[in-house]
């Protein structure tokens, strides 16, 4: 079997084998087909689609590319949460450690950004020391120990989808719905979670644009789930606007600390709360919505999951410092507000441009493996339905060069749409899907 004639299968609309995904899987896992090859063959998969039986064989062959975590000698129940990528989604800083001082465990491999979107993995790597490539036996000691593990995909869990994820990122096929599928499951599988919680994005600022393409996708992810023995539920919420108010690495984990302690944005904390009591109700620690929601504004009350996040970070090797004193966390040496040139309600505030602003300004990839400036980024001071005054403060960006913040404002500006006549708020999350 040679690499190529899978490539040519799926470009010419084949359905490719359990064999043949297998084959190439394990080729470029191994280093034996190339970085062009998988390339090519991500848009052929990008261009062509998958059937639902592929998509399965691909999802398992990622999973099964190297080690699988086997956590029931640690719990009956271990709950994890995925969000399928936004802008300005620093949910997981918040929800899993909330949801592990709820005494449930949480097992987390994350990612780094996609495209304009944040990755998770990239913003804990604003916290100085911040550990994010653990062991399995790191893994497994932690989550034994203080009941939570935040950390990217190691060495030896999903190396598949590790390397197919930064090549994704920079080859225009992140947008693929079998891909993100077997991305984000692949990753659930090998990191032993047995209840997922996925918040599946749509608008401007995610993979999925409209409500449809949402749906399709969460389907697809909670089928092929439960195919597999999982419990598995997806909250499809909205990314036509940014989530919260900070857009940027370290900006987010600042108001994700700030959340902790019983502040930050109200969207964003309604949002946190909802996803945070969906885990508490499918582990069965809570018996209903209202329990879980009571269960877990309590939890954060009572300064206990900020104590977790603490536990976190210190177990991970992080600056703890730097989280009590979030000032201490990277600053950006430019900071320009920028006022709304008009007075009227918001209309449209669109996500994407938002995170290809904070793209321009240093905070994304452009190339597989690229750095990225964790300081820079952008606060909105408004959300769709507000009404703004002319010269208020529309916007703050934070950036390290002249020119950059130049080209980020433009963009920020073009970002805002505004109308004489009052607009409606937008909506957090749109469906539930749970079979």
């Amino acid at each position: 079997m040679r690499a190529i004639d899978v490539i040519v299968k799926k470009r010419d609309g084949g359905e490719l084998s359990q064999e043949e995904i297998e084959f190439f899987i394990q080729g470029y896992t191994q280093g034996e087909i190339p970085d062009y090859q998988a390339a090519a063959w991500l848009m052929a998969v990008y261009l062509r689609d998958m059937t639902e039986r592929e998509t399965y064989d691909l999802t398992l062959a990622m999973a099964h590319s190297g080690d699988t975590l086997d956590l029931r000698d640690i719990a009956p129940v271990v709950v994890d949460k995925h969000s399928t990528g936004g802008v300005g989604d620093k949910v997981s800083l918040v929800v899993a450690p909330l949801v592990a001082a709820c005494g449930l465990p949480v097992a987390k491999m994350t990612g780094r950004g996609l495209g304009f979107t944040g990755g998770t993995v990239d913003k804990l790597e604003s916290i100085p020391g911040y550990r994010t490539n653990l062991s399995e036996t790191e893994f497994k000691s932690q989550l034994q120990e203080i009941g939570i593990v935040l950390t990217g995909q190691s060495v030896d869990l999903a190396p598949a989808d590790r390397k197919l994820y930064g090549l994704r990122d920079v080859t225009a096929t992140v947008e693929s719905i079998p891909l993100i599928v077997s991305s984000v499951l692949s990753k659930k599988f090998a990191g032993g979670a047995n209840s997922i919680v996925l918040d599946v994005k749509t608008g401007s600022g995610a993979f999925t644009k409209t409500l449809e393409d949402a749906e399709s996708l969460a389907k697809g992810l909670v089928r092929l789930g439960n195919q597999t023995g999982r419990q598995v539920v997806a909250l499809i919420s909205d990314m036509s606007q940014p989530l919260g108010w900070a857009v940027g690495n370290a900006l987010e984990v600042r108001e994700a600390i700030n959340t902790l302690h019983e502040g930050g944005p109200a969207d964003f904390r309604e949002h946190c709360m909802v996803v945070a009591a969906e885990m508490l109700m499918l582990s069965g620690q809570a018996s209903d919505t209202n329990d879980a929601l009571t269960m877990a504004l309590e939890t954060l009350g009572s300064g206990a999951a900020w104590q977790k996040f603490r536990d976190m970070v210190e177990a991970q090797g992080g600056d703890i410092g730097h989280i009590d004193e979030p000032d201490r966390l990277p600053k950006a040496t430019l900071v320009k507000p920028v006022p709304a040139p008009r007075s009227g309600y918001l209309s449209k505030l669109d996500a994407a441009e938002v995170g290809k602003a904070v793209m321009e300004l240093g905070g994304g990839r452009e190339r597989k493996g690229e750095t990225i400036d964790h300081s820079v980024g952008v606060i909105v001071h408004y959300k769709v339905g507000d009404l703004v005054k002319k010269d208020t403060p529309l916007f703050t960006i934070h950036a390290n060069d002249e020119a950059q913040l130049a080209s980020a404002r433009e963009r920020m500006l073009n970002a805002h749409t505004f109308s004489d006549a009052p607009v409606q708020r937008l909506p957090l999350f749109y469906r539930r899907i749970a079979e």
